[in-house]
């Protein structure tokens, strides 16, 4: 279930009730007439069964509510209701494959926003993949590649192909290219001082590493993890039951490939700078594509269940 609060001048508030009104997936209507201060105004308040939510907020903005006033949705957790109960029952689909677009497009710009944190993850993330290298560790491997925010904006790339949002793909390409330059930047500095300090050699890059040697050797299987790690991952974005994101971040060799790519740089071991770029674009490459495909079947289904939903709308209960 989905909670709309909708803040309207006035004179919009009788159109914002007649489309929550006539749609069999809202329940608990509320109006407080005068309640909103800015916008002067009313505040509007209905809960929307989930599958249903696009299409409410679609309408909501071709009325342009939003340019006039607020839309706002939540996500209840925990809700007691069998008008409720009723609503969802008679809305076509699943709540838990519902794609809440509104939500995935806000949730995507913040995911794509250059600014200190999420340089800050990157190069930490980095650090440790460089460590890990050197120590031949997958522990602290796997550790690099959950703390790495890259995959926000990857998802981000998709998001912005299928909504058409193309200053948003500009700003989720322009987050990545910066953050891997400044995260591989900053660790070349560091593995630059650690090598003056002698704690870093040329045997700990060429010598050999059984546990982390996929770092720098993408083959079919990298592309092929990266395309069903990203179809996970834009699944549980999209999802109502977003779990199993550890699984995905601890599944693509992204951020380790960065770290290679420093380390490499500063013994001069073109080898691992090559193998470990294409590693990196490899897996980018699989996941956006994979990403961008998820998200078009995605909204194509949900197109047909809005085209249900308007058909069966003389016959509520059809799905009882």
């Amino acid at each position: 279930m989905l909670h709309i609060r909708v803040n309207a001048p006035a004179a919009m508030t009788d159109d914002v009730i007649k489309i929550f009104d006539e749609d069999d997936a809202v329940t608990g209507l509320s109006v407080l007439r005068g309640a909103s201060v800015k916008p002067s105004g009313d505040l509007i308040l209905a809960d929307v069964a989930r599958e249903a939510g696009n299409d409410v907020v679609t309408r909501l903005r071709e009325l342009g509510v939003h340019r006039e006033g607020t839309i706002e949705v939540d996500e209840v957790r925990t809700w007691l209701s069998r008008s409720g109960f009723d609503a969802e029952m008679r809305t076509p689909g699943s709540s838990a494959d519902a794609v809440v677009w509104a939500d995935v497009a806000q949730r995507s710009y913040e995911e794509t926003e250059l600014n200190w944190t999420y340089l800050s993850f990157m190069t930490l993330a980095t650090v440790i993949a460089s460590i890990a290298i050197i120590l031949d560790s997958q522990i602290l491997v796997i550790g690099a590649m959950v703390l790495g925010p890259e995959f926000g904006a990857i998802a981000a790339l998709g998001v912005a192909l299928v909504r058409r949002r193309f200053t948003l793909f500009g700003l989720a390409v322009r987050t990545l290219l910066i953050g891997f330059a400044v995260s591989i930047a900053v660790t070349f500095v560091l593995v630059l001082i650690g090598r003056g300090l002698g704690w870093i050699t040329l045997d700990d890059v060429i010598g050999p590493r059984p546990s982390t040697a996929f770092i720098y050797t993408p083959d079919k299987w990298s592309f092929i993890v990266a395309v069903v790690a990203a179809m996970a991952g834009v699944l549980a974005l999209t999802s109502a039951k977003a779990t199993g994101m550890a699984g995905v971040f601890i599944s693509v060799t992204t951020v380790p490939a960065s770290g290679n790519i420093a380390l490499g740089a500063v013994f001069g071991v073109g080898e691992a700078v090559w193998g470990s770029t294409l590693q990196l674009a490899v897996n980018l490459a699989g996941m956006a594509l994979a990403g961008w495909a998820t998200l078009a079947f995605q909204q194509a289904v949900w197109h047909r269940m809005s085209v249900r939903r308007a058909k069966a709308a003389h016959r509520p209960y059809r799905m009882l």
